[in-house]
């Protein structure tokens, strides 16, 4: 088979191109250039899912732990251990599979039939079958099946914002040369161009197919999607601590073990004792703090209409640096609205969003209605020179929005006129219409002609300012056109898609309706515009005090790009626009210095992402569309909206947001922070009682302590401290302020900005209490190996209450719970026979049970004064 980047240099048949192939022709290029359909790579084996799961470093790490404890008997730990590997792994594999979905979702923009002209008559086929060369008809409502060049339109208006973020329908026209002479020009002007998977929101066309496939619009975009996207900060992070811990973990084994045989200690008790500490050194609950962390953000999300499909993105959104944005539908409405009215006697706005007739017209603060003459007179006749229809909620879904028919503009048209108090039917069956001159991209205006019930007939003209405001159609003082263009200049200068209406009395109906577009009286400008949403505004505001860095990467026109930008603070009105056309010149700093971005493609939203990244960002995109599927994609996280979004972006994206509210992601932000300073806390707790573990047993024979521990007893304390106790402190609340702190820097170690040195030093408080407390009770002959047991879990379980936000707190009830029942077993194994046996313990009395509380106290005075200490730093 052809390569795909040679399917769009087929040729159409040398006979007339309207009459299309023939069926052996399309069966010979069927073969060809093979099916009209998004290539789907091959599927990973369900093995090498696993095993890449189980290359983790902290996985080898656990994987090597529970090997050790099987050695030394302690089942009951090896099977923890097995099952934390077992859930991540599951995890971890079922989130990989539901990624592998983003490619295949493209396949649902694909119209299922198309009709085609074939053997000089219409057919319909199965749309994958549709090859270059191949005439298609396409209607109101069709999805363009292939890119395609246009041979005859009328009065086509296509959607395309899903593929280009283009938030307004494109007219599109078929070049002269093409309906005149029947030859195809070599390069097509785009309002002559289709491309596949977007929608015919209004009139006809006949295009002549260029590219299918993998060549296509879709095929390209699907190519940009399979790359994979790298791991999560989070799993680069829990990755570099991995190997630490590995590389202690042999070092401490081999340096316990020759300092044991040098003080002349069997080999056998040694290498339990060795073994024992390793395992005391891997906080093996780490992965299952993790993922209830994570689990329990994903919930907390949810239920803020945030659902997350694939669970590290929760801890990276507390990472991120820069969030990317689309503009129509994300920051926008995604529906179009006229805002303000201009004529000549004064200025109108209007309140209200969506297509629904909700709103107000306003005149200087008071409500404008039907009585308003020169109001009603530009309304009546925007909505009457139109097309469009709006379409109420159905009965059985009162709460869902409007919707409209045709072209969105001259929706927003006809809710205006809503506002002030007029129907549309009413209006069109008082003056229906008697001619027409249809709008198109050439001409920038369109006429109808209408007859009243008194036999009165007028013409509407409605257009670009640009075109309409011309003498040689509106008749007016200069004084009158120039204050005109002037309001339309102002308006588009602040993102509003300008219209001028006219209208004229006629006295008979004319054979043509463009033959009366003259000596007009200017009614007055129509400004819409896609509004932000009133969330956009907060949302930008709480990213920057967050330290977060809003970007907008739209499709959509720069001086439109521009306005919303400087609307919304993320960016200045002067601020620089880089366009689509100017990004190959510009350089990577350029790029990361620019905060608006238009008419981009979706390769080149693509590149800006992977340009931030490459200059150390974390990134989140958020968008809707096909558009902006690869760049979701390649993000370190993609969010996208879960109403108006595509399936596409919902498939490529790591966070959904069910609402469409650009404001969910601040809260989702909120949550990944929590999730990640849960983890630095637990790994502050765990480590900081490990360390303190390996140090008693290496200092405690300088002080006459022999054997400070025994290997059950230091499983013991592992078990009661990294098992519920840990994985409870995953449950605690948000921090204070989190979202007044900048994010973490991208590289920065999970143990950095300062925890390894807390860990060292509420080590050696631990330690430093715990020794002092076993070397007292063996001066004084009582059981001090069973207090410096019981003292050193204690101390610990003080560690963990007192790195509590609030320690009082009745947010998360668990944790306390989780300690109650560590502090509950611990004394069981002092008191209860069997596990005095186990775990060589003897039963202490009331003084020595008092003594070993000095480690609680002292733990947890040590994390509170360190907390403080932090927190007066910051």
């Amino acid at each position: 088979m052809r390569e795909p980047e040679t399917r769009s240099a087929a040729k159409p048949a040398a006979q007339d191109p309207f009459g299309g192939l023939t069926t052996r022709e399309a069966a010979e290029r069927l073969s060809e250039y093979g099916p009209n359909s998004v290539a789907r790579g091959a599927r990973t084996p369900l093995w090498a899912r696993v095993v890449a799961q189980l290359r983790d470093p902290l996985v080898l790490v656990l994987l090597g732990a529970a090997v050790l404890t099987a050695l030394t008997g302690d089942f009951a730990d090896t099977a923890v251990i097995l099952l934390v590997v077992t859930v991540n792994t599951v995890v971890g594999v079922i989130q990989e599979v539901r990624a592998d979905k983003a490619v295949t979702a493209l396949s649902d923009l694909s119209a299922p039939t198309v009709r085609v002209r074939r053997d000089g008559g219409e057919t319909e086929i199965p749309s994958a079958d549709v090859v270059p060369g191949d005439v298609v008809l396409l209607e109101e409502g069709d999805i363009v099946p292939a890119d395609a060049d246009l041979l005859d339109a009328s009065a086509l208006l296509v959607d395309e914002s899903t593929v280009t973020g283009e938030s307004v329908p494109v007219d599109k026209t078929a070049p002269a040369t093409a309906a005149g002479s029947g030859a195809k020009p070599d390069r097509p002007d785009p309002a002559g161009r289709l491309q596949a998977g977007t929608v015919v929101a209004r009139g006809r066309g006949v295009g002549l197919v260029t590219a299918t496939g993998a060549a296509s619009t879709l095929g390209r975009i699907a190519a940009l999607m399979t790359g994979r996207p790298g791991p999560t900060p989070l799993q680069r992070r829990l990755a570099q601590l991995g190997r630490v811990l590995a590389a202690v973990v042999i070092a401490l084994c081999v340096v316990v073990f020759v300092l044991g045989l040098l003080r002349g200690r069997p080999v056998e008790e040694m290498a339990v004792t060795a073994i024992s500490l390793a395992v005391a050194a891997v906080p093996e609950s780490l992965p299952a703090v993790v993922t209830l962390g994570l689990a329990l953000g994903a919930r907390r999300m949810a239920a803020r209409r945030a659902i997350v499909r694939n669970l590290p993105a929760v801890e990276t959104l507390g990472s991120v640096t820069v969030l990317a944005t689309d503009k129509t539908g994300t920051l926008t409405e995604g529906r179009m609205v006229a805002q303000r009215l201009w004529t000549p006697y004064g200025t109108a706005d209007l309140s209200g969003t969506g297509y629904a007739p909700i709103g107000e017209v306003l005149v200087d603060g008071r409500r404008a209605d039907t009585r308003d003459a020169h109001l009603r007179e530009l309304l009546t006749a925007a909505a009457l020179c139109n097309d469009a229809a709006l379409v109420p909620p159905a009965a059985e879904a009162p709460d869902a929005s409007w919707t409209t028919l045709g072209d969105p503009t001259e929706a927003a048209l006809l809710t205006a006129a809503a506002k002030l108090g007029l129907d549309r039917d009413d209006l069109r069956a008082e003056h229906p219409r008697v001619a027409e001159a249809p709008f198109d991209s050439a001409r920038k205006r369109m006429t109808t002609v209408h007859r009243d019930r008194a036999g009165r007939i007028r013409a509407v003209l409605k257009g670009a300012p640009e075109v309409v405001l011309a003498p040689e159609f509106v008749e007016g003082t200069a004084e009158l056109l120039a204050s005109a263009r002037d309001a339309a200049d102002r308006l588009a200068a602040q993102g509003h898609r300008v219209l001028a209406v006219a209208t004229r009395n006629l006295d008979a109906v004319p054979a043509r309706a463009e033959d009366v577009e003259n000596t007009m009286s200017l009614l007055g400008l129509v400004a819409i515009s896609d509004p932000p949403k009133p969330s956009a505004r907060e949302t930008v505001r709480a990213c920057r005090s967050a330290g977060i860095t809003a970007v907008m990467i739209t499709g959509d026109h720069p001086a439109t790009a521009r306005a919303i930008a400087s609307r919304l603070g993320i960016a200045d009105d002067d601020a620089e626009v880089l366009t689509g056309a100017e990004l190959p010149d510009a350089a990577p700093s350029q790029v990361v210095a620019t905060r608006v971005f238009a008419r981009t493609t979706p390769e080149q939203k693509l590149e800006i992402i992977q340009a931030w990244r490459a200059d150390g960002a974390v990134t989140a995109m958020n968008g809707d569309g096909v558009n902006d599927g690869p760049a979701l994609r390649q993000a370190d996280i993609g969010v996208a909206m879960g109403r108006r979004g595509t399936e596409v972006a919902r498939q490529a994206a790591d966070l959904v947001l069910a609402d469409d509210e650009i404001g969910t992601v601040v809260a989702a932000v909120e949550e990944g922070r929590r999730v990640y300073t849960n983890i630095r806390r637990f790994l502050l707790y765990g480590l900081a009682g490990g360390a303190a573990e390996i140090a008693v047993m290496l200092l405690g024979p300088a002080f006459g302590l022999a054997v400070p521990l025994v290997a059950a007893q230091i499983l013991w304390i592992n078990l009661l401290t990294h098992g519920l106790t840990g994985v409870a402190l995953g449950a605690e609340p948000t921090e204070p302020h989190s979202m007044r702190r900048p994010p973490r820097p991208p590289g920065q170690s999970i143990l950095g900005d300062g925890l390894w040195q807390r860990i060292l030093v509420l080590g050696a408080v631990v330690t430093a209490v715990t020794l002092a407390v076993g070397t007292w009770a063996d001066h004084d002959q009582r059981p001090w190996q069973s207090m410096l047991f019981i003292t050193l879990l204690f101390a610990q379980l003080g560690i963990v209450m007192g790195l509590r936000d609030r320690p009082l707190t009745r947010d998360n009830p668990s944790l306390p719970a989780a300690v109650l029942g560590s502090v509950a077993l611990g004394l069981l194994a002092l008191y209860v026979p069997v596990l005095q046996e186990l775990l060589k313990t003897e039963a202490l009395n009331t003084t020595e049970l008092a003594t070993t509380l000095l480690g609680a106290v002292t733990g947890f005075a040590a994390a509170r004064t360190q907390r403080r200490l932090r927190a007066t730093t910051r």
